[in-house]
């Protein structure tokens, strides 16, 4: 159903979704009541995203489909698992959540994702693409081993499709007879026939006892005669539903395939979902569901992005309240530095996860459309990818965020860093990302990367260093680099040249000259610790503050002198317990430099999971901001100050 503009306002009456708590109660309602039901949550969700800015245009796609699933299955007895799960604020909604969607995002509020410890409505917690299959997979295991009877639901995008993991899944179900429900919700792929009411009908006539009565008592009578007559018959039948439906490469995976369907459509949904309830399948099942991005929101489906994910915005006229960025986009500059080199290098290529726009990359394939790659959610094989051509003699950047990049570690360490491929990995998004949360922080990078042999690990801490960074990967062609930065606006203080300037590998430097206390940064922290360092000489404390630029190699000369001439020596980094911290402590035990008495102390993200919030919030929570920098120095000068409530010691 169209929303139209005449709908808004704030008086908006959603008098059946008042009486939906839960999906106990969706349950109760008539068949005829449920596009109302949608029409109603849909405006819910606009009213609520509208004030909070979030996703959007995912969770438009797919209210008709949680509205019929959750009034054809048992939830939460029976398991309902989104992928990815930033589609599910409708299902939130229905969940008995209602009442904190206008929280989501937000500081101590609900989650942008499903996740566990939030609902039991919410089987399985994912930020990440493609592990709805594998997990569900392993639920329905667990049922049949328990002797449970529960259905086990796996709702997986057409964009999840492309990693690998979802195939692995389905391969794996495919060989077994644990009864598994799969819904695609296709809302971009060109496989599908058009959806109309011939599908509709096949899709209801497959998926019906009396058909699958026919086919068990077919199976029965063919398996009575050679196996090669069999097999032949078993393929003619899969092929001609494949024929009609397009579903053929899910049915070589051992899935019964049902589709295409219409995903707004109750009167196709709702006879599927109920057969696939009732009709005992011995195995996997997929239903194949098209549904359209932003759908019922004119503002949303005239976007190219179908809005996404969106700022706050007014609802009826779709505008967002965007604020324009005081300084340039650390993306965006990486993308003019490495525009810059690729002018003077044809060798240099770039790759991307299927996040050009997020990583800059739409920037560079502008200038360079053949030399970019987007290989889709599947970060495995781009970096061996990538591996592969620089077997060739090509430079190329595999510009990943930290969180996603994560996804590929076997193939950065076996493929790339055993053999010394010259692969530049560009690391987007690490630190702090504010209300996406734990999911999406780039903690892990520093401390999975700081273990591989041989690895170039920088981490600029303004602009211009990050513009002398790519110019400096581009002539590493010995060995694999990285280079770390994070989400959102750079420092605006500094100018940017046209091109970089090459560093020297492994070299730091000294930017505040002090006597008592020597603070060694890496990465845009920088800043807070020379306010720390001025927070110390109001107490009479005079401070160094260095800039390590590299974490691999270290600049050993430099350490050596800050622990020497210093009492207490602190390492800041936005990242996990095992980073940057754990490679100077090394040095320093390994050079003796404990002997004598010195006070070191790291500063780094503590070793819990910081949920979302704003990233300022989020730094002062890690004790990562000036403040907690300022007190970690003074607790180790015996000088205790008060901290924050919310800041972690």
């Amino acid at each position: 159903m169209e929303i139209r503009v005449s709908q808004f306002g704030h008086n908006r009456q959603t008098p059946l979704l008042d009486t939906v708590h839960n999906p106990a109660d969706l349950r109760k309602l008539d068949e005829s009541q449920l596009p109302q039901l949608a029409e109603e949550v849909r405006l819910d969700m606009l009213n609520a995203v509208s004030r909070t800015g979030g996703h959007l245009g995912a969770g438009l796609g797919v209210v008709e489909l949680t509205v019929a699933i959750h009034h054809v299955f048992n939830t939460p007895e029976d398991k309902l698992i989104w992928d990815v799960g930033h589609q599910c604020y409708p299902h939130k909604i229905l969940t008995e959540r209602r009442d904190q969607l206008s929280t989501i995002r937000q500081g101590g509020g609900l989650s942008g994702f499903t996740t566990r410890k939030e609902s039991i409505y919410d089987p399985f917690g994912a930020a990440h693409s493609s592990t709805s299959i594998s997990a569900g997979l392993g639920y329905a295991v667990a049922r049949d081993l328990a002797g449970k009877t529960n259905n086990v639901i796996s709702v997986i995008g057409d964009g999840s499709m492309t990693a690998g993991m979802a195939y692995e899944a389905m391969n794996n179900a495919g060989a077994m007879n644990s009864r598994l429900v799969v819904i695609l919700n296709d809302n971009d792929m060109s496989i599908a026939p058009p959806v109309g009411a011939l599908s509709a009908y096949l899709s209801r006539l497959i998926s019906a006892k009396p058909y699958q009565s026919m086919r068990h008592l077919a199976k029965e009578i063919i398996s009575k005669f050679p196996p090669r007559i069999e097999t032949a018959a078993k393929r003619a039948e899969e092929y001609a539903r494949g024929f009609f439906t397009g579903g053929t490469l899910f049915e070589e995976l051992g899935f019964f395939y049902i589709g295409p369907v219409d995903g707004h459509d109750f009167s196709h949904l709702l006879p599927v979902l109920k057969n696939v309830r009732d009709c005992g399948f011995d195995g996997p099942v997929l239903i194949h569901a098209v549904t359209q991005k932003g759908k019922g929101y004119e503002p949303a489906e005239k976007a190219a992005d179908k809005y996404h994910g969106v700022s706050k915005f007014d609802v009826v006229s779709g505008k967002q309240e965007k604020t324009p960025p005081k300084a340039p986009l650390y993306q965006n500059v990486f993308a003019k530095a490495l525009i810059a080199e690729a002018k003077h290098d044809d060798k240099i290529v770039a790759m991307t996860a299927a996040m050009p726009s997020g990583t800059g990359l739409n920037l560079f394939q502008e200038e360079f459309p053949d030399r970019t790659f987007d290989v889709g959610i599947a970060e495995q094989h781009g970096v061996t990818f990538c591996a592969g051509m620089a077997c060739d003699g090509y430079k190329p950047y595999a510009t990943i965020y930290s969180t996603f990049l994560q996804r590929a570690y076997d193939q950065v360490v076996h493929d790339v860093a055993i053999q010394s491929l010259p692969v530049r990995f560009i690391i987007d998004r690490a630190g702090m990302v504010g209300a996406d949360g734990v999911t999406h922080q780039g903690s892990y990078d520093l401390a999975y990367l700081g273990c591989i042999p041989d690895m170039v690990i920088m981490a600029p801490s303004d602009e211009l260093e990050l513009m002398n960074m790519v110019a400096t990967s581009a002539t590493i062609d010995d060995k694999p680099s990285a280079i770390r930065f994070p989400r959102g606006e750079a420092t605006g203080k500094v100018t940017l040249p046209e091109r970089g300037s090459v560093m020297e590998i492994g070299k730091g430097r000294i930017v505040r000259e002090g006597k008592h206390v020597a603070i060694l940064a890496l990465g845009t922290r920088l800043a807070d610790c020379l306010e720390a360092a001025d927070k110390l000489a109001a107490h009479g404390f005079s401070t160094t503050v260095a800039d390590a630029r590299f974490a691999k190699p270290l600049d050993v000369a430099l350490v050596k002198n800050l622990a020497s001439n210093h009492e207490v020596f602190l390492t800041v980094e936005e990242g996990s317990i095992g980073g940057f911290s754990s490679l100077v402590s090394n040095l320093l035990a390994n050079e003796g430099l404990f002997d004598n008495g010195l006070k070191f102390r790291p500063v780094c993200m503590p070793d819990i999971f910081i949920d979302h919030d704003s990233p300022a919030k989020q730094l002062e929570q890690a004790g990562l901001d000036a403040d907690g920098i300022f007190a970690k120095a003074m607790s180790a000068l015996g000088q205790e100050v008060a901290k924050s409530s919310s800041s972690i010691a």
